[in-house]
């Protein structure tokens, strides 16, 4: 029989007991460098100017200090309801590494006096801070073509408690749908609603777009061409009617009737053109077309898949696409678009990267949540303007502070997890208030750059 070999090794590493320490420590060090972001930009102040007379007496905190303690909330993800703030007020360690004192750390009861004091009136001054923080950007990134994605976002609520303005939305879930404009990765604009507020509810959608067309050409380029994508659900004659007057493009999806069928399928199989992309190929074919009460004929593009995941489709199995545009119709705003944008072939390309509009509704809930925590509607709008500005500073939080050592896409889990849930020490020394991270952590992240980083964003 073969002797054992086993070494029994009594390890120096084994933990003996447990006591409490008076040090000052955190799990969230990352929220340091989002403290000193946000105090360096200076966007607390900027958020906080427009609300001044919410704070009702002196004994409670200021608005600027509580919405910090907000925004930091909702950088830390952790936690999804009211009541964390309770255990966060008898935590020093989150405190300090926020930048407060324990005396100012508000309770969940402060959180609901706080949302519960805002009215109607206050809502649009939220939506003028994006547009605002819209503009600085486009005039640091200079694009010479605004591309605005304009679409509806459901919130589901369906398993919360009542709520005033949750509704059956189209997705069949009871929910809020906001209304969104984004500008890649930055969101231009957003309108709190009712679940029962569809796509093209009223005049939401053409007045968010003109909006942001007149705070573009006003505070930015007069003469930058700008092209709103959008889907069928915005196929308005009112808004291509404002969008070809004010020589703005449009690239909309529209619904496929019985007779634009019956058109395309008239089509002989030489008049439909192809588009190549690697992994899929495009037919295409394109005519004027005026729906029963429109005043003029406009460009419509229909397009089917050739094939897909390399296995050829059966004409009953193509999902069919139809476009409506005003581009390449030899108005003046061709004139300050390439051959990219004019093209039946470009257009086509163009409305297909509505997918990449999207992903800013997925980063939004993946930083964010949906069910939202008040009874009263106006609450709830503002409690989801607050999370839609974090999320704002967020994006521009990975770009400006992060972007050397983290993905610019990278989603608010990935980013949490990699600089955020971090642990730290908090030091107090001659007059000096030191923050230590692990020195593999330090190493790794780059974190004297990042801290860096974070003090030269104003």
């Amino acid at each position: 029989m073969s002797q054992d070999t086993t070494v029994k090794v009594k390890s120096k590493a084994i933990i003996d007991a447990v006591e409490p320490t008076e040090d000052t420590l955190s799990s969230r060090g990352g929220l340091s460098l989002v403290a000193r972001f946000l105090r360096h930009g200076g966007w607390v102040e900027q958020i906080a100017a427009g609300f001044t007379g919410l704070r009702k007496s002196r004994k409670g905190q200021p608005v600027a200090e509580v919405f910090k303690q907000l925004i930091c909330f909702f950088f830390d993800g952790s936690r999804r309801h009211v009541v964390h703030f309770d255990h966060l007020k008898q935590d020093a360690g989150h405190a300090a590494v926020i930048e407060s004192t324990p005396r100012q750390m508000i309770s969940s009861h402060a959180v609901k006096r706080f949302f519960m004091a805002f009215r109607q009136h206050h809502l649009p001054k939220f939506r003028v801070l994006l547009r605002s923080w819209f503009i600085t950007q486009l005039r640091i990134e200079r694009p010479d073509v605004v591309v605005l994605g304009l679409d509806s976002v459901v919130l589901d609520n369906d398993e919360a408690l009542k709520r005033e303005g949750v509704h059956p939305t189209y997705r069949k879930v009871k929910g809020f749908e906001p209304l969104q404009l984004s500008w890649g990765r930055q969101v231009v604009d957003v309108l709190f609603r009712s679940g029962s507020r569809h796509s093209n509810h009223g005049d939401d959608a053409l007045l968010m777009i003109q909006r942001a067309v007149k705070a573009i050409r006003a505070f930015y380029r007069a003469d930058v061409p700008i092209i709103v994508r959008m889907d069928a659900g915005f196929m308005d004659q009112k808004i291509f009617g404002w969008c070809e007057s004010e020589q703005v493009g449009y690239i909309c999806g529209g619904k496929l009737y019985a007779d634009i069928k019956a058109v395309a399928a008239a089509f002989e199989p030489a008049g439909w053109s192809r588009l190549e992309r690697p992994g899929q190929i495009w037919q295409y074919v394109e005519w004027a077309d005026r729906r029963g009460d429109w005043k003029r004929f406009r460009r419509v593009i229909y397009s089917r898949p050739f094939y897909e995941n390399r296995q050829m489709l059966l004409d009953f199995a193509r999902p069919d696409n139809l476009i409506y545009t005003n581009l390449g119709m030899g108005s003046r705003m061709d004139e300050g678009l390439g051959a990219e944008w004019l093209s039946a072939a470009g257009i086509i390309s163009a409305y297909h990267e509505r997918g990449s509009d999207e992903l800013v509704h997925r980063a939004f809930k993946d930083f964010g949540f949906e069910q939202l925590p008040f009874h009263r509607f106006v609450a709830n709008a503002a409690f989801y303007y607050v999370m839609m500005l974090s999320f704002v500073l967020f994006e521009l939080f990975k770009q400006k502070v992060c972007s050397p050592v983290i993905d610019t896409c990278a989603y608010a889990s990935s980013l949490r997890r990699r600089l955020i849930d971090q642990a730290a020490k908090i030091v107090r020394h001659a007059g000096r208030i030191t923050l230590k991270v692990p020195r593999a952590v330090y190493e790794h992240l780059h974190f004297h750059l990042l801290w860096q980083n974070s003090a030269a964003t104003g």
